[in-house]
């Protein structure tokens, strides 16, 4: 073979490669997560899989963007051959930037962001490593989703194999399919999907907005050194959720949710509401 008949291929395949959506991973449980390796198993039927997750457990750490360094190849098999995975000594969010800035050798389709060992509902979602890797994704132009799955709390900063994420996997490529395929909808930055301990495959989804409660309130310890926060519990009282919220859909009708979000954080206030209070 000539040189320029190498060069050629390599062109054919180079331009074959560019047709196939890629997909970018991420998440906050790190990159052992058991549920990170279901995502990945489910995506990669929908395009190439880039994996770039924390090295370590990132639970709560929001969009913050923290860490560095150089990422560490990580052997990733699934299903008998290699996916594309790195682990950094950083944020989620940190991860995304790794993902997009460095490693992803073209533009990505898509970034999808879990799953989530915890369902990521109600006001404390920008708290949440999964979502705030989201939100960055989307602040760099790239469509998101972002996925949980409900497991009790006892469960979030592990990466324990008693979770099935067979389900949330499910549904993570539905959506996901479905954004490849058709884009985000209009005016969303991030899709929030949240799926039920029990759900199954025949799960019913909602549209939901983010619910305005504290779904978990601080602990208060008493130690020998004085009072600490160091834990928290769920506070879900049936009676409150609103009726179209995601808290109400996942917790208490046990329907998947699906809520949009955006960068936007500007409150809708009326002008009317905006004169009177300058006065």
């Amino acid at each position: 073979m000539t040189t320029s008949e190498s060069r050629k291929d390599r062109s054919k395949i180079a331009n074959q490669k560019s047709k196939i959506p890629l997909i970018v991973l991420v998440n906050d449980d790190g990159i052992r997560s058991p549920g990170l390796r279901a995502l990945a198993q489910a995506i990669r039927s929908i395009g190439e899989v880039l994996i770039v997750a924390p090295r370590d457990q990132q639970t709560s750490t929001g969009r913050s963007l923290t860490g560095g360094g150089v990422a560490e190849p990580v052997d990733f098999p699934i299903d008998g051959k290699r996916v594309r995975a790195f682990a950094v000594a950083a944020s989620p969010a940190m991860a995304v930037r790794y993902a997009i800035l460095v490693y992803a050798e073209r533009r990505p389709a898509l970034v999808v962001s879990g799953i989530n060992y915890g369902e990521n509902v109600g006001s404390g979602v920008t708290i949440s490593g999964t979502v705030g890797a989201a939100l960055e994704a989307a602040s760099m132009g790239f469509p998101v989703l972002a996925v949980s799955r409900v497991v009790h709390a006892k469960y979030h900063f592990t990466h324990s194999g008693e979770i099935d994420f067979t389900v949330a996997a499910h549904f993570a490529r539905k959506f996901a399919r479905r954004i490849v395929e058709h884009g985000m909808p209009r005016g969303a930055d991030v899709i929030n999907l949240n799926v039920p301990e029990n759900a199954r495959a025949t799960t019913g989804w909602r549209w939901t907005r983010v619910s305005r409660r504290n779904y978990y309130r601080s602990l208060i310890t008493q130690t020998p050194r004085g009072k600490s926060l160091d834990t928290y519990e769920l506070c879900l009282d049936p009676e409150t959720p609103e009726p179209d919220s995601d808290v109400r859909a996942v917790m208490i009708d046990h329907v998947v949710s699906v809520s949009l979000l955006s960068l936007d954080l500007t409150a809708r206030v009326a002008e009317k509401e905006k004169a009177r209070w300058g006065k």
